[in-house]
């Protein structure tokens, strides 16, 4: 009889390249899958047998692109809750950390993740800054070293997301450009992944030509056409699970061309809804074929990123894999990783909370110069060249916020100039500014916002992509000063504020973008930032993701980082004031 550490009995066993489901034993030798016995009939002696009593197995869940730093929590507490998700392996792109501190920060994400229970993999930060720094300022910067580098990192296993898309297809000496052409010469089929929002025609082309060939950002059914016909491999997250896009891929079999993942998560969703089991649930939910769905979530993704060694339960690969009682509801009754138990539900998972801890400065990164109400006035001579006459009245360039996407407008105010100064009061808009917090040069951008953004009040936060300046919106130069100084006390976070009081706040100590708090308390603390901003007029699908990438200058089309107005199609500062 021969020895086995784990016999699972009774199971229906997920068949990835039959894409059904089959009873079976399995058996797990010193971590892998041995044998998958459809007769059910081969005598094993086991260290330890699971009677599955006909649960449906999977395999662990893996999501290839996201951002840990969404989730505002630290690696090891986050990747101790994605066992509880069913999700046993994932690649996060840290440029959010490495826009605060460099390349230092990169390392401390990968050391901190060390010992968490699933295996947390990174891509290099390609793009950091995510244009330049004529355009943003951050805290660290990712050069062509820097990313050669980070190949010899053990556990980086692809290049992160290409955020300058309309930069790199067009002449330049961006280090991505070198870095590229590197990895062509002497490591041909590294996997490089893309963020190529609209970029269709030929410029998809010069794109997929350098060898970027993944993307996962929101998309028309035509853009997704496009990308699909050209041999893009497309990741589907939870805003891209449209009927018309999940149709085209069901009717055309185009399930080994795609995959599911979440890009970004926020505490509260990961808390009450999970992670990728829930992109997946909801694109089952729409019509996608749970089998279709569970292969796009395990065996496509492993393909993707050239981790062959999972994705699918066969001989000789990892034993990572979940119990469920339905295969359209991912709540999994038991989670094994490398064959050993890494979440069961029902089991008292109370234990003491373990902080993961980072260098001493990674905790004082809000570095802000004195300020004053002067600093949040408006002179129109702040924005008119030197020696111009004041006018009675100046048309201002304003950042438009909608409430089904991320993606902005802008729009022509008239604004009234009184004793000087703008009135921007009687416009109907707020005043937003972003505040370099880096400590490097002081600079202030100074914009508006309209649209289905606040009505009153003050928001201020810190999570504010890519570069993570300090960010604040509001109807009242005393709030908004108040608000900055308490962000700054915290070290960081998100906060609203209305008549001189708070009304919510989450702090973010860690780099001015996570948490050292357990996933319970972020929730917590987030959702009530997430209802103060809708009680103050914000109306959007995801409020906090809205506000957060309002300074994200390769998002279309007008942003507002700590250099001013930036019109993302051009790729270029815009005056406040339009000619």
């Amino acid at each position: 009889m021969e020895h086995v550490s784990l016999l699972i009995k009774n199971a229906r066993v997920f068949n990835s390249y039959l894409k059904q489901f089959i009873p079976a034993d399995v058996s797990v030798l010193d971590g892998k899958f041995y044998y998958i016995d459809r007769e059910q009939s081969a005598a094993f002696s086991a260290e330890k047998t699971l009677d599955a009593k006909g649960l449906y197995m999977l395999p662990g869940l893996i999501d290839i692109h996201m951002h840990i730093e969404s989730s505002m929590m630290t690696p090891g507490p986050f990747g101790r809750f994605l066992a509880s998700c069913g999700v046993t392996t994932v690649v996060s792109e840290p440029h959010e950390m490495a826009n605060v501190k460099g390349m230092r920060g990169i390392l401390e994400m990968i050391r901190t993740a060390e010992d968490a229970p699933v295996d947390i993999y990174y891509g290099i930060p390609s793009s950091v800054p995510s244009t330049n720094e004529e355009l943003e300022t951050t805290g660290g910067i990712i050069r062509f070293q820097e990313m050669k580098h980070l190949m010899d990192e053990k556990d980086v296993i692809c290049v992160g997301e290409v955020m300058n898309y309309r930069q790199i297809i067009r002449e330049n000496d961006l280090d991505i450009t070198r870095f590229i052409k590197y990895l062509q010469q002497e490591h041909p089929g590294y996997v490089i992944e893309g963020h190529c929002p609209s970029l269709v025609g030929p410029d998809l082309a010069k794109f997929l030509y350098l060898g970027i060939n993944g993307d996962h950002t929101e998309h028309t059914l035509e853009e997704v056409r496009q990308r699909i016909e050209n041999g893009m491999f497309m990741e589907i997250q939870d805003k891209m699970l449209q009927s018309d896009v999940l149709d085209y891929i069901r009717e055309h079999r185009l399930y080994e061309y795609c995959c599911f993942v979440t890009d970004d998560t926020m505490a509260d969703v990961l808390y009450k809804e999970g992670q990728l089991n829930s992109v997946v649930e909801k694109a089952i939910r729409k019509g996608f074929p749970a089998e279709q769905a569970i292969y796009c979530a395990t065996y496509t993704p492993s393909q993707r990123m050239h981790l062959y060694d999972r994705g699918v339960i066969a001989p000789g690969k990892l034993a990572d894999f979940m119990l469920v009682e339905d295969p359209s509801r991912l709540s999994p009754t038991v989670v094994y990783k490398n064959g050993q138990e890494i979440f069961s539900r029902g089991e008292n998972h109370a234990q003491v909370y373990v902080k993961d801890s980072f260098p001493e400065d990674f905790y004082t990164s809000v570095q802000l110069p004195a300020l004053t109400e002067k600093d949040f006035q408006m002179p129109v001579s702040r924005f008119l060249p030197a020696g111009s006459p004041v006018p009675a009245q100046v048309t201002v360039r304003v950042i438009e916020v909608h409430a089904d996407r991320t993606q902005t407008t802008e729009k022509l105010v008239q604004m009234p100039v009184r004793n000087g100064y703008i009135d921007w009061k009687s416009s109907g808009c707020l005043l937003a500014m972003v505040l370099e917090r880096h400590g490097k040069n002081g600079n202030i951008g100074y914009g508006f916002l309209t649209g289905t953004c606040l009505k009153e009040g003050t928001a201020a936060t810190t999570w504010f992509h890519d570069h993570h300046n300090l960010f604040v919106v509001g109807d009242d130069e005393k709030d908004m000063l108040f608000a900055v100084r308490r962000v700054q006390q915290m070290q960081g976070g998100f906060l609203t504020v209305q008549n001189g009081a708070v009304l919510s706040e989450l702090a973010l100590p860690v780099c001015g973008i996570l948490s050292d708090q357990p996933l319970q308390e972020i929730s917590a603390r987030l959702c009530r930032v997430r209802e103060s901003l809708i009680h103050l007029g914000y109306q959007h699908n995801n409020p906090i993701m809205s506000l957060g990438t309002l300074g994200l200058p390769v998002s279309p089309a007008l942003k507002l980082t700590d250099h001013g107005l930036v019109d993302v199609s051009k790729g270029a500062v815009a005056g406040l004031l339009a000619e």
